[in-house]
């Protein structure tokens, strides 16, 4: 007679449950004290407190914990000193000096798409590079027309809805829910053509070798206005790269006025490449970091430049792209380690989120809270 199914396990009766059941559900821990930040959030019966509210961000999980790790990678990237990092053999007797080593500071790479310049993120910028808190920059050419058209005349907040027909019958150019009247492309061609005219007669008189950098600092130059972070690129003298400077109006302008001339401006951009390059290349002892806001170009630009020097060493990515269709955009840092474009040990984040909403918070955190050093630097 076969053993009832009961005996066969023990003699289980109704009231008592199988170890073995007990055991696979309630698995033996592993203990996290001490080892992982506890999930929490912020208290608000503590008040409205901004600084301690972001703070919280590192324990409240998700893409709020990605932000808060942003924030204390881009603090440590900012402290960083070379006097932190041990004297070794090959030290020149100027990089062993105390006060010198001091004063090396980690070289910032800061790269961002043109939506950002059309959006308010255009004034973090600008403030960016007013108190000279970033040394190179990466854009596309939408993110240096679009900060010289916003000096002519005004981008206005619309909706996301908006019907294209609608709004072509009416002129007006849609960038997600922020639109753009065609009046303001054309003061920027009446500004610009001009520009563009001294710049050709520069080149055949004096043998002037434009690049795209050389181009826009020319234009931060002529547009001379506080609002415009290419006037304080400029000013600072902050090198700004932007390899596909003809993808946008500025080069339909380049388009426009090569019919006025039979030979127009000629923009060379292997000097520019040999330029960003080495910006990481003579980075030296320095350590490098990147906070690059979406993807495309100014992301792979910047990443491949830092492979030049065997990888950056701080890295901040923010951006809403994926990496399952293997766009180089949507790539986590992990992926450019293996080409060499960042450090085997090196500090990264990704965070998940519109750049809109991330990094204000990210340099009100870092940057901003920092403004003092800044301002004792460049005084």
């Amino acid at each position: 007679m076969t053993e009832p199914l009961g005996a066969a396990m023990g003699k289980v009766t109704k009231d008592s449950l199988p170890e073995s059941v007990r055991s696979a559900v309630f698995k033996e821990s592993e203990s996290l004290d001490g080892a992982c930040v506890k999930i929490e959030g912020y208290d608000f019966n503590k008040g409205v407190n901004y600084h301690d509210l972001l703070k919280s961000m590192v324990s409240t999980g998700f893409q709020a914990s990605n932000l808060g790790d942003a924030i204390q990678l881009v603090n440590q990237m900012l402290d960083w000193r070379l006097s932190d990092e041990i004297i070794t053999e090959d030290c020149s007797e100027e990089e062993k000096n105390l006060a010198y080593r001091d004063s090396v500071r980690c070289k910032v790479f800061l790269g961002f798409t043109s939506n950002l310049i059309s959006s308010g993120v255009r004034d973090i910028v600008r403030y960016l590079l007013q108190h000279h808190m970033v040394d190179v920059v990466v854009t596309t050419a939408g993110g240096i027309e679009e900060d010289l058209v916003k000096c002519l005349a005004p981008t206005y907040k619309g909706a996301f809805s908006l019907p294209g027909a609608v709004l072509r019958s009416k002129g007006l150019n849609r960038i997600g829910n922020l639109l753009v009247p065609n009046e303001n492309y054309c003061k920027f061609e009446d500004w610009i053509i001009p520009i563009f005219d001294r710049m050709l007669e520069e080149q055949n008189s004096q043998n002037v070798l434009w690049t795209p950098s050389k181009v826009i600092a020319r234009l931060g130059k002529e547009i001379n206005d506080e609002s415009s972070y290419l006037y304080w690129a400029y000013k600072n003298n902050i090198p700004v790269f932007c390899p596909g400077l003809t993808d946008g109006s500025l080069g339909d302008m380049l388009y426009f006025h090569s019919y006025k001339n039979e030979r127009g401006l000629v923009i060379d951009i292997v000097q520019d490449i040999r330029a960003i390059n080495g910006e990481a290349v003579h980075a030296g002892k320095r350590k490098t970091g990147m906070i690059i806001l979406g993807g495309g170009l100014p992301k792979h630009h910047i990443c491949n430049a830092n492979m030049m020097r065997n990888g950056a060493d701080f890295a901040v990515f923010i951006n809403t792209a994926q990496e399952f269709d293997g766009s180089d955009s949507g790539a986590r840092p992990d992926e450019a380690v293996s080409w060499g474009k960042i450090r085997g040990n090196a500090k990264t984040v990704k965070v998940h989120c519109d750049a809109t909403i991330a990094f204000p918070l990210l340099v009100a955190e870092t940057f901003a809270a920092k403004a003092d050093r800044y301002s004792a630097t460049n005084s």
